[in-house]
């Protein structure tokens, strides 16, 4: 009797502790939900995941749901109502693109297991669970960082995002500035990341409460793993959102490119191999929205239409290349990049590198000059140097740093 006794209370315990873990977990977003919850999460789902056309899955696991281009989640914003929009529609942009194209180039072309993408008409949007939505309620704030440079002071005055720590260069401070896009090639490396931590990569540009980004990204928050995963990021005014998670932010036009995809089979290895991909940010010259493209093929993947903006309904007054994480308050901050201090070589660092702008008139500028900036200098280090091969020199961005428990 005893022995029955002891084994009743051990599984009491063993109960006990699983419905703690069951009943509220931040991290991996799992609860036991009211009924109310659940009535109003079905709700958020259904209105989420449009009717696929066709349904497709990558060998990582995810699953995307091939829906028509016109009924994308963008397309039930207001302000698109009256749209003319087409899943064919090129833009209008100066920089020469003799090699312009809409084909994957590379991109997606290992991610898909035997369905191979979208059809023609369609595009992939990830497939949203239950899971997704509560762990995406402990999103942090979005990073809104003004630095004030217009006395040579470097350190970041921060906006109610404490916990983001950047080690970035910057177009330098000029209320003249008129971009009207940007580009870098960056390699993908694959930082450790716990709970709520992230790290990034990405080319940022910027007018006002306007920003628009767009890199590689770990964020189990985000997407409940810890691939290495393209992102882009949209803020206009008070509204924030991630890819397509949102009504009236991105137009997607490619049928084969996910916004969240895994880029897990190009992440570099200090030292050894090195991946790297190409990422630009441009003006239609005529229409005013921003684009989306990849790859030296210029590779469309869509559009953040112009009349969501207030700033970036002309110009960018501001661009920045580099590296960002965050943690919670009392939670030491993540690895960025490749994990280690930039030393100056581009098969050990994290870098950004061909860096770019482009001025009002759509003119092509390589970017020689920038502001560098650093809020935890002990944590993260920031270069930007010259660096020489065999065949060509190039300016590079290098950044990264460990982890801040580690010791070094």
């Amino acid at each position: 009797m005893p022995i029955k006794r002891n084994k009743f209370r051990m599984h009491q315990k063993i109960l006990l502790v699983l419905y703690f873990f069951l009943s509220y977990n931040g991290i991996q977003g799992m609860r036991i939900l009211s009924k109310s919850e659940d009535v109003e999460l079905e709700k958020q789902l259904k209105l989420s995941n449009k009717p696929a056309i066709k349904i497709v899955q990558t060998k990582y696991g995810d699953v995307y749901d091939c829906v028509d281009f016109y009924k994308q989640l963008a397309f039930d914003h207001p302000l698109l109502k009256d749209h003319n929009f087409h899943p064919k529609m090129k833009p209008t942009l100066s920089r020469i693109k003799k090699n312009s194209s809409d084909s994957t180039s590379g991109w997606s072309s290992t991610i898909w297991s035997k369905d191979r993408g979208c059809p023609v008409g369609t595009v992939p949007i990830k497939r949203i669970t239950k899971d997704d939505l509560l762990r995406q309620r402990h999103m942090p704030p979005p990073e809104d960082v003004t630095f004030d440079v217009s006395n040579n002071n470097s350190e970041p005055k921060e906006r109610y995002t404490s916990g983001y720590k950047v080690a970035i260069a910057r177009t330098p401070n000029d209320a003249n500035n008129k971009f009207t896009g940007a580009g870098m090639v960056t390699n993908f490396y694959n930082p450790h990341v716990d709970g709520r931590q992230h790290s990034a990569c990405r080319l940022k540009i910027q007018k006002d409460s306007n920003i628009l980004q767009v890199g590689w990204r770990v964020d189990p928050t985000l997407y409940g793993d810890n691939l290495t995963r393209l992102f882009i990021h949209t803020q206009v005014d008070e509204t924030h959102c991630f890819n397509t998670l949102c009504p009236g932010i991105f137009i997607q036009v490619n049928s084969e490119i996910p916004l969240d995809m895994s880029l897990m089979d190009n992440v570099a290895h200090r030292g050894g191999t090195t991946f790297e991909g190409r990422m630009y940010i441009e003006r239609d010259l005529i229409s005013g929205n921003w684009w989306l493209l990849l790859s030296d093929n210029y590779v469309q993947v869509g559009f953040w239409p112009q009349r969501i903006f207030t700033g970036l309904a002309s110009f960018a007054t501001n661009v920045e290349w580099g590296g960002v994480v965050y943690s919670p308050p009392g939670v030491p901050k993540p690895p960025m990049g490749s994990s280690f201090f930039p030393i100056g070589d581009n098969l050990y660092d994290a870098f950004c590198r061909s860096i770019t702008v482009l001025n009002e008139t759509g003119t092509v500028n390589k970017v020689d000059k920038v502001t560098m900036l650093v809020n935890s200098p002990n944590i993260y280090h920031v270069l930007f140097e010259r660096l020489e091969s065999d065949t060509k020199s190039d300016l590079f961005v290098l950044y990264g740093g460990p982890d801040e428990s580690a010791k070094v």
